[in-house]
């Protein structure tokens, strides 16, 4: 997307799609008092560019676990995650930094916004990190998630609804290669988790950005491509 453009502006011909996202036997687990508790036991997932994915299951079957390894938030035990040929697990914390700063952005459930920054701030913090501030842009994804009478508040000011608002834009800003995203509707109420929905589908569109979505909503899962569930730490196959 040439800087400047809006959502419309970056639309191109469909082309051919590349795998941006492959995990192959990906293993975790979590030290108890009871002894080490498996969580994932070898997982297997790809997403291609473009592509839009719900990752769901039951509570504890480890769905945050997979998104926070993908994302580099986590190490895992065993097997690879791939991103755009890059091995993740095979990063140091400053390579795993450096992607959660270029390559990928991540939507959590507890928002994470700067505490002393403004709205504004907030939104535009990743993108001018990574050197890929947009003002233009920007402005459409404040004006989409209605944050326009917010710009000037602090964290504390807002409602977490609306905390959750400026946390996508955020995300969003930086037009990652790879987004990726914890519950993020479950502090909206239904026609906004529509319209982050839309906005991220258009992002995904018009960028050919890869989607990875963790959902415990039926309704919301069925507007992306593809739906997968988690159970007893591995993929369900169909």
């Amino acid at each position: 997307m040439t800087y400047g453009a809006t959502i419309e502006d970056a639309r191109t011909p469909a082309k051919a799609k590349a795998q941006l996202l492959r995990v192959s036997r990906l293993r975790k687990s979590y030290a108890t008092p009871q002894g080490p508790v498996a969580v994932l036991r070898g997982v297997d997932l790809t997403l291609e560019s473009g592509e839009s994915m719900a990752l769901m299951g039951e509570s504890g079957s480890g769905k945050s676990t997979l998104l926070h390894l993908i994302g580099g938030l986590d190490t895992a035990e065993a097997g690879e995650i791939l991103i755009d040929g890059a091995d993740a697990t095979r990063l140091s914390d400053a390579g795993r930094a450096a992607l959660r700063r270029e390559t990928l952005a991540v939507v959590f459930q507890q928002f994470n916004l700067i505490p002393s920054l403004t709205v504004r701030a907030n939104v535009a913090f990743q993108a001018r990190l990574a050197g890929r501030f947009d003002p233009a842009w920007t402005d459409e994804l404040i004006r989409r998630l209605k944050l326009e009478n917010l710009l000037e508040r602090y964290p504390e000011q807002l409602s977490g609804g609306q905390q959750q608002r400026a946390a996508i834009g955020r995300a969003l800003a930086v037009r990652p290669r790879l987004l990726l995203a914890d519950e993020p509707t479950g502090n909206l109420d239904e026609a906004t988790a529509d319209e982050f929905m839309a906005l991220a589908l258009d992002v995904v569109a018009a960028t050919g950005c890869g989607f990875l979505m963790v959902t415990h909503s039926e309704r919301l899962a069925a507007k992306l491509q593809r739906q997968v569930r988690l159970s007893a730490g591995v993929i369900d196959r169909p």
